[in-house]
């Protein structure tokens, strides 16, 4: 019997590979993992959500990134690319050339059938280490249905779900709203 040995690689050599790559990877412990490609319905959701909170956020002092900018969560060291990142204030960057986060206090991934049992699990246990984040949201693509996870004072995790274009979603920290109708707006599910 042979095994071949994993070749590890250190988040520099990472950082220079993903600066190069024609695809986006995630980065942990040494190992990248090449990303999916997303749906027609992935994307129309994500320029949504993204364009209905920043036109909320545009008089404070809140920026929303898309999916091309990184995010390192320091306590874990998994580098990743969330769909939307919110920061309040002056965004804190791991280096000068601007290219990873580390201070998010709002991030969105839109569910997958491929992506839903990780973003809802070892994703968010990576997520909840962010001392800054306080509401992490998960948004479906093939149904209406949005979740968010948002912390408590005591450190505790609290869901809050919504169903419909009717329903919403409250972001206290932010003091901003999520509606059905806007993040769906022209989605068309197969049917």
């Amino acid at each position: 019997m042979s095994t071949v040995p994993k070749h590890y690689i250190t988040p520099e050599e990472y950082l220079h590979r993903e600066g190069k790559a024609e695809f986006r990877s995630e980065y942990f412990r040494g190992e990248m993992f090449a990303m999916a490609g997303a749906s027609a319905n992935h994307n129309l959701i994500v320029l949504n959500t993204g364009s209905h909170l920043r036109e909320q956020l545009k008089k404070k002092p809140c920026r929303v990134y898309p999916s091309d900018l990184k995010l390192r969560i320091e306590s874990t060291g998994l580098y990743t690319y969330p769909d939307l990142s919110v920061v309040c204030g002056e965004p804190q960057l791991e280096s000068d050339s601007g290219e990873v986060l580390l201070n998010p206090v709002v991030l969105v991934e839109v569910l997958s059938d491929s992506t839903e049992a990780y973003d809802r699990g070892k994703k968010f246990e990576h997520y909840r280490t962010i001392p800054s984040l306080k509401h992490y949201v998960l948004i479906a693509q093939d149904r209406h249905s949005i979740d968010c996870f948002t912390r408590s004072t005591d450190g505790s995790w609290n869901l809050t779900s919504c169903q419909g274009l009717d329903g919403k979603i409250m972001l206290d920290a932010i003091d901003s709203e999520l509606v059905g109708a806007e993040v769906y707006d022209k989605v068309v599910f197969a049917s």
